[in-house]
């Protein structure tokens, strides 16, 4: 069974935004198809950034890579090792860390962000769910992908069809069926008020 996760909102949001959420239960049988995830990319390399500089790399590794198991084991940390293996894509998410001049791009994560976030919702929109993965082992995810030091992993993007909840045990299963919850509008305004 899957609980309610439709945002609560002050005013409407678009749907695709509403329903979104990020589950730890995913179908472990289920595989992106090719155009889904050209679609997920496209819409991250779609994303606005600060003159242009599109600072952002992807690395995709579907689950019936050998890699998928490999990120899982080495790459994070805690207990997303459990949960994180059944999704049906990783997406690495990196950032340039200098401009083509060799100036630090100190907007990067910034613009790696809104590009993540475009692929969440295109992902959504598609009727799959993702989550955002913190808890990683960075140095290992730059070596097991030969990645070099112009680039900073930022976060791993877990990608793939939602399964119950009952699939999950313990902390992850109450984690999993717990509602959404958001500081209300007026905790997080710095100024003016709609």
């Amino acid at each position: 069974m899957q609980p309610n996760k439709i945002a609560i909102t002050a005013a409407p949001i678009a749907p695709v935004l509403a329903e979104r959420w990020s589950p730890r239960s995913f179908d472990h049988e289920y595989l992106l198809s090719q155009d889904e995830a050209l679609s997920i990319l496209e819409a991250g390399r779609w994303a606005p950034s600060a003159n242009n500089l599109q600072p952002w790399r992807f690395a995709y590794i579907s689950r019936n890579d050998l890699k998928h198991a490999e990120l899982c084991e080495k790459g994070l940390t805690g207990f997303n090792q459990s949960w994180a293996p059944h999704a049906s894509a990783l997406i690495v998410i990196a950032a340039k860390i200098s401009t083509h001049d060799g100036k630090e791009n100190t907007g990067r994560a910034y613009d790696a962000g809104l590009s993540a976030s475009m692929m969440v919702v295109q992902a959504q929109e598609l009727g799959l769910h993702t989550h955002h993965i913190g808890g990683l082992v960075r140095e290992e995810i730059k070596t097991l992908l030969g990645l070099d030091e112009s680039l900073e992993v930022l976060t791993v993007l877990a990608v793939g069809k939602v399964a119950p909840a009952e699939k999950l045990e313990g902390p992850a299963y109450e984690r999993e069926i717990a509602p959404r919850v958001r500081h209300e509008l007026d905790e997080i305004m710095l100024y003016g008020k709609p």
